[in-house]
């Protein structure tokens, strides 16, 4: 979602200011990928519910909040302190990983944000924020995690082609690079397609993309030399695109024979 709204609005990942309103699992791994795909740590301040995350926040240095810790050190160099009102001011960017809405994320935050701004408001089922009040706001981008609104934000977009192209090299480990290079085939399948303020990243119906994700995958661990099984680009499409289809097929015909119930 990020790599395409760069491109969109024409900003450069290690210039834009990146926020995340919750500092749990979600942000927390978020913003490792991020850091570790170009975002630079000062560029970034994360806020958990007693406020921002800096040097000064000694509780943190405890387990089991010794994670955050480390992005009170790592991030947010100027020592910002403060609420909601502080972390949305100028923020290019802003992941929501927070609580179901709506009313969490308030749209005077929202205006508050730099031009041309994204914010991906995560939390399911509702989001922090309805897409609508905060286009209304100001914000350029909005994605969610709803299917049922433009740019879903959905982890099943990743791990299909994540674990197979993994698989099928027989890598010893997921890197950082690899999801990485996954989110990066998933913005150039949909940019393929068009992109669009409404079209971020391809639906989980676009059953091509999932091969694409692999074979990304599987060369970037092959890239990185913790492949035990090299193959070409050409050899690795193919084997995840007769995987991948021969899975579906086999859904479909246990669907249709009852033996598996829809929902």
């Amino acid at each position: 979602g990020l790599y395409s709204g760069l491109k969109i609005t024409g900003k450069k990942i290690d210039e834009v200011k990146v926020r995340f309103f919750g500092a749990g699992a979600a942000s927390i791994a978020t913003a490792r990928i991020l850091i570790s795909a170009g975002v630079r740590p000062e560029n970034v301040i994360m806020a958990d519910s007693k406020g921002t995350l800096h040097k000064g926040r000694t509780e943190l240095k405890d387990i089991p909040y010794d994670v955050k810790w480390h992005f009170a050190q790592t991030t947010n160099p100027e020592g910002i302190d403060g609420g909601p009102e502080v972390l949305f001011k100028d923020a290019d960017v802003v992941y929501c990983y927070t609580k179901p809405g709506p009313d969490v994320v308030k749209k005077e935050w929202v205006a508050t944000m730099a031009k041309d701004a994204m914010l991906f408001a995560c939390a399911n089922p509702i989001p922090e924020i309805w897409p609508w009040d905060a286009k209304e706001a100001g914000a350029r981008i909005v994605a969610t995690g709803r299917s049922d609104f433009p740019n879903q934000i959905n982890n099943s977009l990743g791990f299909p082609g994540i674990f197979r192209g993994t698989l099928d090299v027989q890598a010893s480990t997921i890197t950082d690079e690899m999801c990485i290079a996954a989110a990066k085939t998933l913005s150039d399948c949909a940019e393929k397609e068009g992109l669009s303020e409404d079209y971020l990243i391809p639906t989980m119906d676009q059953a091509w993309v999932y091969p694409e994700v692999a074979t990304a995958v599987g060369m970037k661990a092959i890239e990185q030399g913790i492949a035990r099984k090299v193959l070409s680009r050409e050899e690795l499409l193919k084997i995840a695109t007769e995987k991948i289809q021969y899975a579906q097929k086999m859904t479909a015909c246990l669907t249709d024979n009852k033996f598996i119930e829809l929902p």
